[in-house]
């Protein structure tokens, strides 16, 4: 999963900004492959490789949230529809 988000984030002239790191399951196992947006404090969970392509043009490049991967549970931060992220660092 890291090395497709690098990928990604190299195709897109993005890795200088943004960077990739593995860790373990941060208490979300039960949502599967889970992956944050740091310092947005956006959840994903049931992340596939095929996932890292929609998040990193979507979330990264444009502060659009990936809706259909969010973990919806108060632990994790938002808990509804989310607004427009801010793509400014």
């Amino acid at each position: 999963m890291k090395e497709r988000f690098k990928e990604e984030l190299q195709s897109k002239g993005l890795s200088p900004r943004f960077r990739a790191n593995a860790s373990g399951c941060l208490d979300a196992c039960e949502h599967g492959a889970v992956v944050v947006v740091y310092p947005d404090g956006v959840w994903y969970g049931g992340v596939t490789p095929e996932d890292a392509a929609e998040i990193v043009e979507r979330h990264l490049q444009h502060g659009e949230p990936v809706e259909r991967l969010l973990i919806r549970d108060p632990k994790y931060g938002r808990t509804g529809p989310s607004e427009p992220l801010s793509t400014t660092p």
